[in-house]
Order: C-alpha cells, then sequence, then structure tokens
C-alpha cells in the first residue's frame, strides 16, 4: 500500500472514529494494519495530523519472528523498532486526548482481556498488559491454549504494537469501536 492510500485509510478511520462520538474533544486513532500502523489526531471532523508508522502485525512478524510463537530473543528484538517508529509521533498527539480503534484485532485483544461485548469496548491499559503476560508465557514455552490466547506471529505482533503504543505515549486506555 502506497503513502497516499495509508493516509487516506488513515483519514477513514479517524471519520468513522469521529462520527460516533458526540465529544468533539481531541482523539487520536490508531490503526494496526497488515503492513503499516497509521495515527491521525485532532479534535475536529478531519484530522489536524495523519502519519504511517513503518510497521504493522503481518509486517512484523514476518521481519522478526522466524518462529510460532516468536522466542524471547526474536521479541526482544522486535521492541526497539517498535519503540522507535511510535516515537515519532509524540509531538504530534494533542493533550489529553483519547485513544481510538475500529480495528477488529484489537477488539479481540478487549475480549481476551476480559472487556464485556458492546459497540464501544473500554481496554484498560492494566488489562492489556495482562494479556501482554499471557503473551509472555507463552514465548517463554507455556502452551498458548492454557494461555487462552492465539499462537499466531500477528497476534504477537499486533499485541506488542498496542502494548508499545499505549505504554510510551502514556494512554491509559483505548476504546474500540465496532463499525
Amino acid at each position: 500500500m502506497n503513502m497516499e492510500n495509508t493516509q487516506a485509510e488513515a483519514g477513514r478511520h479517524y471519520a468513522v472514529v469521529r462520527s460516533r462520538l458526540s465529544d468533539l474533544g481531541p482523539i487520536t486513532v490508531l490503526h494496526i494494519g497488515a503492513d503499516a500502523t497509521t495515527v491521525a489526531v485532532g479534535d475536529g471532523a478531519a484530522p489536524a495530523a495523519l502519519r504511517n508508522l513503518a510497521m504493522g502485525a503481518r509486517r512484523t512478524a514476518r521481519e522478526y519472528f522466524r518462529q510460532s510463537p516468536p522466542g524471547r530473543l526474536e521479541f526482544e528484538i522486535a521492541i526497539e523498532p517498535v519503540e522507535d517508529e511510535i516515537t515519532t509521533v509524540v509531538g504530534m498527539l494533542p493533550p489529553a486526548s483519547t485513544l481510538y480503534s475500529t480495528d477488529p484485532a484489537l477488539r479481540h485483544i478487549a475480549l481476551l482481556a476480559g472487556v464485556a461485548e458492546s459497540a464501544a469496548m473500554r481496554l484498560e491499559l492494566d488489562a492489556m498488559e495482562r494479556v501482554f503476560s499471557r503473551l509472555a508465557a507463552v514465548i517463554q514455552g507455556t502452551p498458548a491454549a492454557r494461555e487462552g490466547i492465539p499462537e499466531d506471529n500477528e497476534f504477537a505482533a499486533t499485541l506488542l504494537i498496542l502494548r508499545e503504543f499505549m505504554h510510551h505515549l502514556r494512554f491509559p486506555s483505548i476504546v474500540i469501536l465496532t463499525v
């Protein structure tokens, strides 16, 4: 997908989220795609800023994970470039912004965290971290079935990107909207 298409996609995700909100406060919309992650921010009908990050679920899994589930060293090596990409958006985030997404993969993570299914699911940082700890247990050898999480590498990459995004950009929660 070229840069122009991902910019348009980020704008579409932002518009969908904004159309569902009655509050016009600042929002950050995260979309973790297959090959890129997009971030759109603003407090109006259109995003004030858009950014494409050179990481996505499939791309991160393909570039860093050789085994399924990923090995501990593979996973640790993937963290730094993900963090590096995420920190590029720090300056564009509006103060007191609420984090949103419409991604089905993030909805799945919220369900794994025990969030009740609804049209707007709030996944708290602590609950997401518990799912991340379950993934860490799988990476260290616990069977994925015992932890109740998928064994696939795109899931692992998605959770890694979400965790690093929320952690480094200090989002206490993310609201996942059904579209």
